[in-house]
Formats: structure tokens, sequence, C-alpha cells
């Protein structure tokens, strides 16, 4: 081989800064175009699917974000929670109570009131609990959403709550104006308060505080060594946890109308943690999928068998965790870097079949 043609060989394996950056630059602009792809088919879809299609697809967002609040606490903080349910619960009764009673709020009033209301009983129960940690903590959280229920049907709240009856809501009608029907504006107000509130899950993971969450959660003794406040960082955490949780269920209990003690068990609380799994832990997109995975997949289970839906909803479920062991955000990780991989070989081979010829 020559030894021009050699060096320029040499100096075209080393790759340059601009080569390094493209790989970055192509997966942001690849994952912002997957962004709004998506969010152009979440406008598009209730203009032509049925209404009762259109509801699923309305809980499925509201279960995508209780499931981000638990992922929140769990997957970037690292404290096991079996009481999501309660926070769900406490969000739908607000907006229930405060929409039906002699308040009368309107509807989109309810949502800032069920998450402050969230979020302090998230910081009561959190400034307790940080002297639990691990199946101490799941323990504790355990209780309160066994308590919920029996608490809502006492007879000290039963003129608030209405008892084991529940509370019936109004549906709100759209605004004057649009040519879209009730579950319409309904989707589109649960995809804009999901938008906002994904984003702004985005923003806190990547702040300075975001990255003081999750120090505590990789190593709580070295992230106290650095001067991080890991007792206020986990009390912040649950709160926030339950803010997202009780707005996800007020929004629940106004597209549903309905809310009642026994909708709101310890089995929601694992349903939730089920969605955090499948979804992936630690993924804030993946808090979507396993809304999917949690509203879905016990009625394709039921369909398949009526006798025995809890044996197909549990093989179901133990697929998924066999193929996709990190969730269904790692799968995607996954697949893109082996692509990613398989094009690199690719190009990386052309040169040199070139050059032999």
């Amino acid at each position: 081989m020559p030894e021009r043609e050699a060096i320029t060989l040499d100096a075209a394996a080393v790759p340059s800064e601009a080569d390094v950056a493209r790989p970055l630059s192509l997966w942001l602009d690849r994952r912002r175009l997957l962004i709004g792809a998506a969010v152009i088919a979440g406008l598009v879809a209730p203009l032509v699917v049925a209404n009762f299609t259109i509801f699923q697809l309305t809980m499925v967002m509201i279960y995508g974000l209780a499931i981000l609040g638990l992922n929140l606490l769990t997957g970037f903080n690292g404290q096991f929670s079996l009481g999501h349910s309660a926070f769900y619960g406490i969000g739908a009764y607000t907006a229930a109570i405060l929409m039906s009673g002699s308040a009368d709020l309107p509807y989109y009033w309810t949502l800032p009131c069920a998450g402050a209301v969230c979020f302090i009983v998230g910081i009561a129960i959190g400034l307790p609990a940080l002297r639990l940690q691990g199946l101490y903590l799941a323990l504790a959280t355990f209780a309160l959403a066994v308590a919920l229920p029996q608490l809502l049907k006492s007879h000290l709240l039963e003129e608030m709550t209405g008892g084991v009856q529940g509370i019936v809501i109004d549906k709100p009608d759209p605004p004057a104006g649009l040519p879209i029907n009730a579950d319409q504006w309904l989707y589109y107000f649960t995809l804009a308060v999901l938008l906002v509130m994904f984003a702004a899950a985005a923003g806190l993971v990547r702040s300075r505080t975001g990255r003081a969450i999750m120090a505590i959660r990789d190593h709580p003794i070295a992230a106290a060594a650095m001067g991080i406040n890991t007792a206020r960082y986990k009390t912040l955490t649950f709160g926030v946890s339950a803010l997202y949780t009780g707005i996800a269920g007020a929004l629940g209990a106004i597209v549903v109308q309905f809310v009642a003690p026994d909708s709101f068990n310890f089995l929601l609380s694992v349903n939730f943690l089920v969605g955090l799994i499948v979804g992936g832990i630690g993924s804030i997109p993946g808090s979507l999928f396993g809304g999917v995975f949690v509203l879905f997949v016990p009625n394709i289970a039921e369909k398949v068998s009526t006798g025995l839906s809890g044996a197909v909803y549990g093989v179901i479920l133990l697929l998924l965790i066999f193929l996709m062991p990190s969730g269904a955000a790692g799968f995607v990780r996954r697949a893109a870097a082996w692509l990613a991989r398989l094009r690199r070989a690719s190009n990386s081979e052309l040169p040199i079949g070139r050059s032999t010829r």
C-alpha cells in the first residue's frame, strides 16, 4: 500500500469532534421528531375514533400521569411506595367534593386544589417516613393504602364523602364555540395537563434538584457527604410525587364522573407499581406505556378467557418481564443502540471496500 494512502486511511480511522457530536445531535433530533409526531397523533386521535375509545385513551393518560408520580419517588429517588392509590383517591375526592358541594368550583380549578392537598399530605407522610427505608417504608405506605377506603366510609366523613354511595359528578361541557363533544374536550384537556406535567417532570429531573434527588437514590451516604440535605430532598420528592398522583386522581374523577371508596383500594397501588416496572423505572416516557398496560392488558386477558383472566394476565406480565427486563423504555433504548451499531458498522465497511478494489 502506498505511504500516502496508508496515512489517509489512518487519518480517516480517527473520529473527529464533529463525528463524535453528530450521533448525539442526530439522537436529539430524532427524539424531538418522535415527540412531535406523538403529540400530533394525540391531537388527531379523538377526531377519528369512537367516544368509548376516546374515554380509554383519556384514562391511559391519567394512569400514565399517576405512574409518573410514583416514578419520581421510586425511579428517581429510590423510595419504595405501595400507597399511591391513597394519593390518587385523595385527589379524586378533593375534586368531587369541590365540584359537587356548596363550593361548586369549576372543574379546572379542582386540579391545583387536589395537587396542593396531596402535596401537603405527602409532606406530612414523608417527614415521619424519613426514618424508614426499603421494605419498612413500603409497609408504612401499604398501611395508608389499606386505611383510606375505610376512612372514606366512616360515619364521621359520610356527609362530605357520601359514604359507601360515593359522589356523582356532572360531566363538564366543552367551551362554547368548539365543534367537539364533551368526551373529546376532556381528552384534549387531559392531554394539555399531561404535556405540562411531563415537561415539568423532565425539567425537574435535569435540574440541580433532580441531580440531588438521583444522587440520594444512587448513594445516600455519598450524597450526604457532598452536602446534600437528604431529609429535605426525600420529603420534597414525596410531596411532589403525591402532587402528581393527586392531580391524576382529580382528572380521573372528572372523566369517570363518579368516586367511591372501593375504587381506591390497594389493588390500584399494585397496578401503578406494575405499570412503573413494565414502562421502565426511571423513564418519564415509559410511564405512559405503563398506563397503556394498566388499562388495556386486563381487558385483553378478559377477552382471551373470562374464567382464567388472572392467569392470562400473569402470563402476559411474565412474557413482558422476560422480553423487556428493564421495561419498555429500556427495550427501546437497547433496540436503538443495536440499530445504531449496525449502521456504524455498515458505514465503516464501505470506505474500506472501495479502497481495496
